[in-house]
């Protein structure tokens, strides 16, 4: 038996994010890198960014506190606890960046994805957001998402508008599992989203995703493309294209 944490959606958490420090303010507009080697390549060619360490990974802020970009970070519930910690720093805007498994053959290894809505199939949502118990979802920023979109078409780049599916468990996706997904309309999977779009939703806090096709679960065999050329030079395309919008979110404030 669960808490019904739907019960006490409306109360305060005994324990504040960051604690009980006051921290400085990181600027309006925060990217969040789940992947290790996306991070790397930011902290290389996003520009002079002075670098902290934050929770098991690192924060990298301007000098001008406009963007900060914080990770690696792996899972609903740690993803969440650094959206957490960045709102309190300040962020007003967020923009996820990360990779994600292709369930439908319309994608193809480096195809890039902005979710209409990720069907929460984690354990984090739910202490945000009343779900629907037959099929629960959570949804991005909608003006956001749109921003990112066109940011893409105005660099020739195509983005796919297609739900997704949020799963804590990456070595159990069975083919009962894909089937029923993609049956519910995923046409992707991946590992926290739909717990961020709840969190910030709660926290009044525009956020969207952009996610590079790094593998797929379309077929009857599950097919890697880490290594193909494409998923490395869309994963460089996805990165400036994250950071780019983020600096204009933070000249719009």
């Amino acid at each position: 038996m669960s808490y019904p944490t739907w019960s006490d959606l409306n109360s305060p958490s005994i324990v504040p994010p960051l604690g009980a420090r006051l921290a400085p303010s990181i600027g309006p507009a925060a990217v969040m890198v789940s992947t290790e080697p996306d991070f790397r390549y930011l902290r290389a060619n996003a520009g002079k960014l002075a670098a902290q360490s934050f929770f098991m990974g690192t924060l990298m802020t301007d000098d001008h506190g406009g963007i900060c970009i914080a990770g690696p970070y792996i899972g609903a519930p740690y993803g969440t606890m650094l959206l957490e910690s960045l709102i309190a720093k300040g962020a007003k805007h967020v923009i996820v960046l990360g990779w994600c498994g292709a369930l439908s053959g319309t994608l193809g290894t480096g195809d890039l994805v902005i979710p209409d809505f990720a069907i929460c199939d984690e354990g984090t949502s739910r202490h945000y957001a009343v779900q629907d118990t037959k099929l629960p979802i959570a949804r991005p920023d909608e003006d956001l998402s749109r921003r990112l979109d066109d940011l893409l078409e105005q660099r020739g780049e195509k983005a796919h508008r297609v739900p997704i599916w949020t799963t804590d468990a990456i070595y159990r996706e069975t083919r009962e599992k894909v089937d029923w997904f993609k049956d519910k309309g995923a046409a992707a999977v991946e590992m926290e989203c739909s717990a961020l779009f709840a969190a910030a939703l709660y926290r009044n806090i525009p956020v969207t995703a952009l996610l590079v096709v790094s593998d797929s679960l379309a077929g009857s065999d599950w097919e890697p493309g880490f290594k193909k050329k494409r998923f490395k030079t869309m994963r460089r395309t996805a990165c400036h294209a994250v950071v780019d919008l983020a600096r204009k979110l933070s000249h719009d404030h």
